[in-house]
């Protein structure tokens, strides 16, 4: 059953081989992507199931009353949200732990998650209107990037987990990617305004977790043209079954 195209309604649910982990997801959704990185950054064997979040098939909302993805699957298990995704896997699969020891430092890190939350709001209504039409927005994403400078300035080492890449730079890892795709902030500025910043997106792509899940940045352009055209469409560029 290989294949990238998404799942809609009507659709018949894929058989799942026994044993096998499953995760649903969107080819395009940063939340999913979140998921997609740490199973890549630990080397979880997987397989992937995309939906298609405008018309849900209706077995997927039977394993998830929330529609939402991601969704891990494995046997009678069933998992759901990012957050909750990512930490269960980095538990049940201790290999290449991403999460730290001290409870301080992982609280800490899960409040800058919180807080990204609104980064993440703001940047959505920036990447659906022109920097004229929603002034406002674009200083809040702005103000979002220079709190998060200060916080893996603090870090040291070049990632938010200090020298090495961990579970809060798998989190927001997602956003930066969309941020720079869409030209919100080109990330020349970056350097000038937010150095630390700069430097972690230029070293990001380098992990090969990142690489593997490595979007397509003229594929993710035409996906957020279709939804401002109405037309949401997510098979963009999978003109072949693959």
């Amino acid at each position: 059953m290989p294949t990238q195209k998404s799942f809609a309604t009507g659709s018949a649910c894929p058989d799942l081989e026994a044993g096998k982990l499953r995760v649903y997801s969107m080819r395009f959704c940063p939340y999913a992507q979140r998921t997609l990185l740490v199973l890549a950054q630990k080397n979880i064997p997987h397989e992937v199931v995309n939906i298609n979040l405008k018309n849900k098939p209706e077995w997927f909302l039977q394993k998830n009353p929330l529609g939402r993805v991601p969704t891990l699957e494995k046997d009678d298990k069933i998992v759901y949200e990012s957050a909750i995704c990512c930490d269960y896997l980095d538990q049940v699969y201790p290999d290449n732990k991403l999460t730290p020891d001290d409870p301080y430092c992982q609280a800490r890190d899960k409040m800058t998650v919180e807080v990204f939350s609104q980064f993440v709001s703001d940047l959505h209504k920036v990447m659906n209107s022109t920097p004229q039409e929603n002034p406002e927005s674009l200083q809040k994403v702005k103000n979002h990037l220079s709190q998060l400078e200060s916080v893996i300035t603090a870090r040291q080492g070049g990632y938010f987990g200090g020298n090495a890449v961990q579970m809060l730079d798998l989190m927001l890892w997602p956003w930066y990617e969309y941020l720079i795709f869409a030209k919100v902030v080109p990330l020349e500025r970056l350097s000038g305004v937010y150095p630390a910043l700069c430097v972690w997106t230029e070293k990001m792509p380098e992990w090969p977790s990142v690489q593997k899940c490595r979007l397509d940045s003229r594929q993710f352009l035409e996906l957020v043209n279709s939804i401002k055209s109405s037309i949401t469409d997510y098979d963009v560029g999978l003109d072949q079954d693959s």
